[in-house]
């Protein structure tokens, strides 16, 4: 124990609390530099990988397995950190990945450069408060600069050439850049397949991205249809049915069991063909009532045994069994469906229909899926990758998810900004100008947090094979003298530094949550003077 009862000379009692050495504490400046270093030692890691010249990472699990990516949110969620500060980077980018589902690298960026200012703010003996509140002040005067310097794209279902552009900005720095403008293609017409344009609303759940390792990257494709990672339940049965009507079953095909555990005593042959008898009608009237509602396949939640199987074959009703919960719905959803519980429900009314159901094969190997196509509602889309090897098609699946957030992102709010640190640049400026006008210290801050934003570009110099500082000096004279602020980075060495001309845009939503969440953590960072850590082994 660490603490001992006793009593004094008048018997009143009291605690001796021994000093605490299995617990190691940091306080004040001490505390706020640790967890800066931590901070940056995280966004360093990710550094490398910002821009279209960004480095991918290789990271291999406990387990062996491994991932390759560019997407800083998918980097961030895999390195297992255990520094507590670490953990709320992870979280940063997670937050900006589920919100916006883009810029989870330029976001931690940002962070780390603010974080590494602030160091040297607090080197000079400036209050961690008065730092962080002119950070606060700095993000106002930047998130209003990013609403100035947006731009509107108009796009209409019949001309979606500016959201593929969006769309293309998003890929560039990923492993699918090959399929540059396939793979963008496909990001919009799956987005605009599902989007409800008067709510501007996009429901994610309608999009299902299917990965099969073979072929290559530009074998992808968009299915206006459900693909199920099945085949049909016997060999023997049509490979493809044209107008099908479908029969959507969460019931298994088997005679009814009672819920509780039972046991079934046969003490004679007659019982035992009895017991025979009542499962084959069972199974009968099962495959009767599916056919008597009109449908001529069947998808099943459950499985089904080899009497079932040959029987469903005798009465030509093809089947598919064990498809997955998710995968239920979708096709519900798709073919205009009920999912049917017992097989008393089902009704006409209650069948999906599509125009073609086929199972298609891949190589030489034994693996067919199932394809449901030219449904009843068109809002189901399924988007089908392929790749030489599983971590291309993973890596394929994210890059997409990430176009598609970009696409969306479009349709709620169809502001720009450009791309290639164009943004953070004038942004950079303007809170420069700004902070010559604060009389209070805070004005320190706010320089800091322009150069700060002036990371970026250098960042995206820099891995780009440019001279940094050159760079950023020139594209920020240029801003000033020129006025014009769409002037960023040259990252692929076209000879342009107008991004307005290069079609690199990023969406203003993403860009402004990226301001508002990286400030946001650092002055939660900078407000911690405290850590008390319990060394496990306390008694």
């Amino acid at each position: 124990m660490s603490a001992i009862y006793t009593t004094d000379e008048y018997g009143r009692p009291f605690i001796i609390v021994r000093e605490q050495d299995k617990k190691s504490r940091k306080t004040g400046i001490e505390a706020t530099k640790s967890h800066i270093m931590a901070a940056k030692t995280v966004a360093n890691i990710v550094r490398t990988s910002l821009g279209p010249r960004g480095l991918d990472k290789i990271l291999i699990s406990p387990d062996g397995d491994i991932t390759i990516s560019n997407d800083g949110a998918t980097i961030m969620a895999q390195m297992a950190i255990e520094n507590q500060i670490g953990k709320l980077l992870v979280e940063l980018s997670k937050s900006q990945d589920d919100e916006i589902g883009d810029g989870t690298t330029g976001i931690v960026v940002l962070a780390g450069a603010l974080l590494e200012q602030a160091e040297e703010l607090l080197d000079r003996g400036i209050h961690p408060i008065r730092i962080s509140d002119g950070f606060e002040k700095a993000c106002k005067i930047a998130v209003a600069h990013l609403d100035k310097v947006s731009d509107v794209i108009p796009w209409s279902k019949g001309d979606t050439s500016d959201l593929f552009k969006c769309a293309k900005t998003s890929l560039g720095s990923k492993i699918v850049n090959k399929c540059h403008d396939q793979f963008a293609q496909i990001a919009v017409d799956a987005i605009l397949a599902v989007a409800d344009l008067e709510r501007k609303d996009v429901d994610f759940e309608l999009i299902k991205v299917e990965g099969k390792v073979g072929g290559e990257l530009a074998d992808t494709a968009l299915v206006h249809g459900v693909i199920i990672d099945k085949d049909f339940s016997h060999p023997q049965m049509p490979k493809e049915i044209k107008d099908a009507k479908i029969a959507i079953l969460t019931c298994p095909f088997e005679p009814p069991k009672p819920k509780t555990k039972h046991k079934l005593e046969i003490t004679t042959v007659k019982e035992f063909e009895d017991l025979q008898k009542y499962e084959r009608e069972t199974f009968e009237t099962m495959v009767k009532q599916v056919k008597d509602c009109g449908a001529n396949i069947v998808a099943c939640q459950w499985g089904f045994d080899d009497e079932a199987n040959s029987l469903l074959l005798q009465h030509k009703l093809p089947a598919i069994r064990w498809v997955g919960g998710p995968e239920i719905e979708l096709l519900a959803i798709a073919t205009n469906g009920r999912i049917v519980p017992r097989f008393e429900d089902l009704s006409r009314e209650k069948l999906g229909s599509a125009g073609t159901i086929r199972e298609m094969s891949f190589g030489t190997t034994n693996d067919n899926m199932i394809v449901v196509e030219h449904c009843a509602n068109s809002k189901a889309v399924t988007v089908f990758v392929r790749g030489g090897n599983k971590m291309i098609v993973d890596e394929a699946k994210r890059s997409l998810h990430d176009a598609m957030c970009v696409v969306r992102n479009l349709i709620v709010d169809n502001r720009v900004v450009y791309g290639g640190a164009a943004a953070e640049i004038s942004c950079s400026i303007a809170v420069d100008k700004e902070a010559d006008q604060v009389s209070s210290i805070e004005q320190y801050a706010m320089r800091s947090f322009a150069r700060a934003l002036d990371v970026i570009p250098m960042t995206l110099a820099e891995n780009s094979g440019l001279p940094p500082i050159e760079t950023l000096s020139f594209v920020k004279s240029q801003q000033i003298k020129q006025g014009v602020w769409s002037l960023g980075v040259d990252c692929m060495s076209t000879g342009i530094n107008d991004m307005k001309e290069q079609f690199v845009f990023d969406p203003l939503i993403s860009k402004r949550q990226q301001f508002l969440l990286a400030t946001q953590l650092v002055k939660m960072i900078l407000k911690i003077d405290d850590v008390i850590v319990h060394e496990s082994g306390e008694q």
